[in-house]
């Protein structure tokens, strides 16, 4: 790369400089797909309905009345209303589909049907645009046009059926899951499309991603188990018997450890490390599948050795033998650790409302083209004139009326 006459080199564009995208999804399995997209160079076009908006900026924990969850999601995007339940809003869309490359959707396919935006239609009008549609259950099916919830997902996927306690109930994650990984399969599915479009030309496609299937993909050794063996996992709690030791032991100071054996080689350092060296010899406490039968007996000789310890003076042990152990975090933790600072994990922007907002930056790392954090959710309908005017072309008292009929 050549500099200029200064000899600065000029700054690396965005691996998806050029892609433009209108994410007209709310909450956070859509918009999780514009926000990944929008990380690494493409343009995010947010479309929200006047008023309100989209939920998000309210979800959850707030502070001054905005959502702090949106401020993240919301990232790199340029914000406007639009008003897609009449005639005059969705021919605004149609014409911002004109000059973009991807479409990001999540109502229920009969909502989009009767919006004539579904996939069929946007495709007949614009062949380019690759829709992504996030939505519960998936196109096809006699639940697809049900509505759904990432909760309903971490349910119906058997994550919840085999998460928690033996003797408790199925449990729920308290954070997004189900949307999290329905966004980032469907944001690399949208990569897959726009590469066949533009590589093998092709026209744009359809992405149709469920919440449901992706976490179950990541679950399947629940349905392997069944399918082969006949059997039904059950909760084990924080236990993997396959990888004993495995499981989160409290200290002497109150505080919490992991650990890992997945490997026979770690699980021989775990025993040298607690002085139990006659185990590191004995194959049926080396042979994983012999270990596996004694999982619960080796998980009690580690929680007791832990337990002796403080997390200070246990982890020093593991860290020195080279045990796969790691501190479970807590927020504060999380931002301190050493490691993750010194890799610029977390981030603080500046921003308008809050003044300084501490963020994680994009992942995955890409050496020549990095992710970037531009910066935070903007206000509803911040955008409307830049995009309206200057992309589309509309002039003022044309913006004026559509403000006045509610259209935007």
């Amino acid at each position: 790369m050549v500099g200029d006459e200064s000899g600065a080199m000029p700054e690396a564009r965005g691996p998806l400089d050029g892609v433009r995208v209108v994410e007209a999804a709310t909450l956070a399995a859509g918009p999780t797909v514009a926000t990944t997209l929008g990380e690494f160079g493409a343009e995010v076009i947010k479309v929200e309905p006047p008023g309100a908006g989209d939920p998000m900026r309210t979800w959850g924990d707030r502070r001054d009345g905005i959502g702090l969850v949106w401020k993240s999601i919301g990232r790199n995007k340029k914000c406007v209303t639009l008003d897609l339940r009449g005639p005059a809003g969705r021919r605004l869309l149609h014409r911002l589909l004109d000059v973009s490359d991807v479409l990001v959707v999540g109502n229920r396919p009969s909502t989009l049907a009767r919006w004539g935006i579904d996939f069929d239609s946007v495709h007949a009008a614009h062949p380019h645009v690759v829709v992504a549609h996030i939505t519960g259950y998936g196109r096809g099916g006699p639940k697809s046009d049900r509505p759904g919830y990432g909760t309903l997902a971490e349910a119906m996927s058997g994550f919840a059926h085999v998460t928690g306690p033996a003797d408790g109930p199925p449990t729920l994650p308290p954070f997004m899951l189900a949307d999290g990984v329905a966004g980032l399969t469907a944001a690399c599915a949208v990569m897959m499309a726009l590469y066949h479009r533009d590589v093998h030309g092709a026209d744009g496609q359809l992405v149709d991603v469920s919440l449901l299937e992706p976490l179950a993909r990541l679950i399947e050794s629940a349905t392997l188990a069944y399918d082969q063996l006949g059997t039904v996992k059950a909760r084990t709690g924080n236990r993997l018997d396959a990888s004993a030791p495995r499981n989160a032991y409290r200290t002497r100071d109150g505080r919490w450890l992991a650990i890992s054996s997945a490997s026979p080689s770690i699980a021989v350092r775990v025993f040298r490390a607690i002085g139990r060296p006659d185990l590191a010899e004995h194959p049926g406490y080396v042979d994983p599948v012999r270990r596996q039968e004694r999982a619960a007996e080796v998980d009690e000789l580690v929680a007791a050795w832990v337990a002796r310890r403080t997390l200070a003076e246990a982890m020093a042990v593991f860290e020195d033998a080279e045990v796969t152990a790691a501190p479970v975090y807590d927020a504060p933790a999380l931002l301190a650790d050493e490691h993750l600072r010194a890799r610029g994990t977390f981030r603080a922007v500046d921003d308008p409302d809050l003044g300084r907002m501490t963020v994680q930056a994009p992942v995955p790392r890409l050496s020549a083209t990095p992710g970037r954090v531009e910066h935070l959710g903007r206000p509803l309908g911040a955008d409307n004139d830049r995009v309206y005017r200057e992309l589309l072309g509309l002039g003022a008292a044309e913006i004026e009326d559509l403000r006045e009929e509610g259209v935007i």
